[in-house]
């Protein structure tokens, strides 16, 4: 009996260690995407702001497409009528005003010029912006599948292991297992460990010789006086089948 449960708590043990790596990998999966998130919500917030530029600068080329063909008009309409002009004074008057609407539209054409090269910078920000967002969706979609499918093999892999906990514990009675969860509690892994030519393997310290002697008899469960563990001889190392 005393080997039995021996040999239970040493499967509880890998059991514990086993869940213990898997819960941390379960909870932190998802966080791998937390980077991916962040630059696609930088790209998108890019992507508006680039396009927000894209839409004033369309209605400015409209306004000044506009401004320039409505005074073109005005300028030729000005021509026809210079012609009928009866006197120097007003002859005059009307070629300063079509200087000045001439002079005017030479600077909205530059200035639609410089607003149509503006426009193109931004397009090809927009390209390059697009390209990114694609990219890093692929790599997200892709590295999302992957810890989908992870994190599945990770908790079907618990529900294995919790129910072969719950079946080594059956077999440990319940003032040993309840000392066995204590000490988890309190230490790092191991909680059970080998006492080898009178050594704990937890402490590396010398177990007293009438504990040793005890210990050796495979009778009854013990701990080490000094780290508390729980202990068993070399000699009765169980063997563990792997599930």
């Amino acid at each position: 009996m005393y080997q039995k449960q021996i040999e239970q708590l040493v499967v509880l043990q890998a059991v514990d260690a086993e869940i213990r790596i898997l819960e941390v990998e379960v909870r932190q999966a998802p966080l791998e995407l937390s980077d991916l998130e962040n630059r696609l919500t930088q790209l998108k917030e890019r992507q508006a702001q680039v396009q927000e530029r894209l839409d004033i600068l369309t209605g400015q080329q409209k306004r000044l497409e506009g401004e320039i063909e409505d005074d073109g008009h005005k300028i030729k309409k000005s021509k026809n009528k210079l012609m009928a002009v009866g006197n120097t004074k007003e002859y005059h008057a009307m070629m300063r005003e079509m200087d000045s609407m001439e002079k005017l539209n030479r600077l909205r054409e530059e200035e639609r010029i410089a607003v149509m090269e503006e426009f193109e910078r931004q397009n090809e920000a927009m390209k390059e912006v697009n390209t990114e967002m694609e990219g890093l969706m692929g790599d997200y979609d892709a590295k999302k599948a992957t810890l989908d499918e992870r994190i599945g093999k990770a908790q079907g892999r618990l529900d294995s292991l919790n129910k072969r906990r719950t079946k080594a514990g059956k077999v440990v009675p319940p003032p040993i297992l309840g000392r066995y969860e204590f000490i988890r509690s309190r230490i790092d892994q191991p909680v059970i460990v080998s006492v080898t030519e009178g050594v704990c393997g937890g402490c590396h310290i010398k177990i007293p010789p009438q504990s040793f002697n005890e210990l050796q008899k495979g009778k009854q469960i013990l701990g080490c006086p000094n780290c508390q563990r729980i202990i068993y001889w070399v000699e009765h190392t169980p063997k563990i089948d792997e599930a």
